[in-house]
């Protein structure tokens, strides 16, 4: 059962225990600062403990926070998120199908520019090309942000690698060398780290919304990948040797990729394709790009104004691809 976390005076108790630092919050004041009852405080104490929260409670004393579970929900996010737009609104679920579905259906619904999807547990995250991403629960981050921008439909693949840019400044900024592989991968020595997935609603004049979904391995081991990726596949834990605080990572990718749609939507796509360029594993090499159609083999020299990925076959042609799975070519010579 999908189950949205909404628990406004568990947040507010929070926020209060967590302004007193280590100093003790008396049960008079909470009860002062939220018109509850001392039994409904305490009550509601009791809910946050069965959440995973360490809360020491002193008679005469009050209580004091002593530690947060490492959750994904509005209770952690929420002091956290210093975003104008991002993130205000929260939809936190501990399993669902998979987050780019359910802020789909919500934007489908009229949900505004900015609200968020998160889960603990993906049953069938989605991947590129209708692939299925490895969601192991309670380890990883994977959400997805319904987004309203004033683009038309031909603008839109632009969002991808505006969130490609942000998610690996915010990779690099938690002690990893983060490269991005044409068109939505992120990778960390080769191996992948995270993926992106945008899907849109357009007619033909104007983008309804969009959906850009983003999972990122941070705490998961090598056993809680999928065999055929286990060694293709990498996480922050594993990357920098010492796990993730989850939530204090989300909020810095929220903050990050709110700046840079800001500056998108402001100063158009040249300043994202130059940051793209200086974080791009693809560029300089030789790659070899599949889709359903054909194979295609040259260098990748750049990517255009509108994203695309530009590729010098052997013959000198300059080729312009849309689409694809990009293999960086490997030379036989050690």
């Amino acid at each position: 059962m999908e189950l949205q976390e909404e628990q406004t005076q568990e947040e507010m108790i929070l926020s209060f225990l967590a302004e007193g630092g280590d100093e003790f919050t008396s049960g008079a004041a909470l009860s002062d600062k939220l018109g509850l009852s001392r039994t409904a405080v305490w009550k509601h104490v009791e809910q946050l403990r069965k959440l995973g929260y360490r809360i020491e409670a002193i008679p005469s004393r009050g209580y004091r926070l002593t530690e947060v579970p490492d959750r994904l929900t509005s209770l952690e996010l929420d002091p956290l998120l210093s975003t104008r737009e991002l993130g205000n609104t929260l939809h936190a679920f501990e399993r669902v199908e998979s987050t780019n579905v359910t802020a789909f259906r919500l934007a489908q619904d009229g949900a505004v520019h900015g609200e968020i999807v998160v889960a603990e547990e993906q049953t069938d995250g989605k991947g590129r090309r209708g692939r299925t991403w490895s969601s192991p629960p309670g380890k990883n981050l994977y959400f997805s942000v319904v987004l309203r921008p004033e683009l038309p439909p031909s603008r839109a693949a632009e969002l991808t690698l505006v969130s490609a840019v942000a998610l690996a400044e915010t990779l690099v900024d938690a002690g990893v060398k983060a490269e991005i592989k044409w068109p939505n991968d992120l990778q960390v020595g080769g191996k992948k780290i995270a993926g992106i997935l945008t899907e849109l609603s357009a007619d033909t004049e104007k983008v309804h919304f969009v959906v850009v979904g983003i999972g990122v391995n941070l705490n998961c081991d090598a056993g809680d990948l999928a065999p055929e990726v286990r060694e293709l596949a990498t996480s922050l834990k594993l990357a920098r040797g010492q796990p993730v605080i989850r939530a204090l990572f989300a909020a810095a990718l929220f903050t990050r990729l709110e700046v840079w749609l800001d500056r998108h939507a402001a100063e158009g796509f040249a300043p994202v394709r130059d940051a793209w360029r200086g974080l791009s594993a693809t560029l300089g090499h030789e790659v070899l790009v599949k889709s359903e159609a054909r194979e295609l083999r040259g260098v990748a020299e750049d990517i255009d104004d509108a994203g695309a990925l530009l590729v010098r076959r052997a013959d000198g042609t300059v080729e312009r691809v849309l689409a694809g799975d990009v293999e960086q070519v490997r030379s036989k010579k050690s």
